[in-house]
């Protein structure tokens, strides 16, 4: 038995209304206990409280097949007295809700996919309706180990609020080092609440095929900005940099580098304002291009 309790609810999208069970090894069967608050349950109808389990392959990423009230295999049996509610007989763990029929989620998500051009990934995703829809947090996370459970936000959209109609969105992270990646949404409605939309897919920034010096972003800059290049093949690097006079002002990198996508900060805090120079040497390749600092 697989007993969670529910700390927080409010319409059944909230931080801590999503319960994300796995199980170890197979062949079992399990009761699934959840313990709710009634005073935390927002606009949910207690009497037609259930329980609801994401359904991915049958219905798409994102919405819940619900486990309708009663007392048998598979069903909702509720204890309105010590707000309990078991489903018993489960084969399949994953990830669970608390609804009820007059819940649905508040965005139904038509589609989710992506590209990528170079070291640019490039997300659209469409919906088919949305209700109170305040946006997308755009999240990632690294696939290598270590840091696979790790997400961070690197974008928002904004969403349409309430309509029936379908709406297309897209969404550019630029300048990734070679990878592998994963994408969700995080859709959260103007109430504050939120419910992810994970990428089925991987998405993999390959390695150059060419040296590569980008153009420092943002230029002008005070005082920061980054500089970006890329190389196809592992070999001794280095990123200087330069006043108008040729004097070398700050060695941004000087070691060996395996082949990939590459983006360094650059702080001229310490520096005065003007035009300054960074060159890229990595093989027989070399790149110079000009940067303005305005403080």
């Amino acid at each position: 038995m697989y007993t969670g309790i529910f700390s927080r609810w409010d319409l059944g999208y909230s931080a801590g209304g999503i319960w994300d069970i796995q199980p170890v090894g197979s062949g079992f069967t399990y009761d699934l206990v959840i313990h709710y608050s009634p005073a935390l349950l927002g606009t949910t109808v207690e009497s037609s409280i259930q329980v609801a389990i994401e359904d991915p392959l049958n219905n798409g990423q994102g919405f819940y097949t619900p486990y309708p009230q009663g007392t048998g295999t598979a069903q909702s049996d509720v204890d309105f007295v010590n707000h309990n509610i078991t489903v018993r007989g489960l084969t399949d763990m994953g990830k669970f809700i608390i609804t009820d029929a007059s819940a649905p989620l508040p965005v139904e998500l038509s589609s989710f996919v992506s590209m990528v051009n170079g070291n640019n990934v490039i997300l659209n995703w469409a919906t088919a309706s949305e209700t109170n829809n305040s946006g997308f947090d755009v999240e990632r996370k690294d696939l290598k180990a270590g840091t696979h459970d790790v997400w961070n936000k690197v974008g928002n959209v904004a969403g349409n609020g309430t309509t029936t109609n379908g709406h297309s969105y897209s969404f550019t992270e630029r300048n990734l080092a070679s990878g592998n990646y994963g994408y969700r949404l995080k859709q959260i409605d103007l109430n504050g609440n939120f419910h992810y939309y994970n990428l089925s897919n991987e998405v993999s920034v390959g390695v150059p095929s060419e040296f590569e010096l980008s153009q420092n972003y943002p230029n002008p800059f005070n005082p920061s900005t980054k500089i970006s290049f890329a190389l196809p093949k592992e070999g001794k690097v280095s990123l200087k940099i330069y006043d108008m006079t040729g004097k070398e002002v700050m060695t941004l990198v000087n070691e060996v580098k395996t082949a990939g996508y590459y983006s360094v900060s650059f702080n001229a805090s310490s520096l005065s304002s003007g035009m300054y120079f960074y060159t890229l040497s990595a093989d027989n390749y070399t790149a110079t291009k000009k940067m303005m600092l305005i403080k």
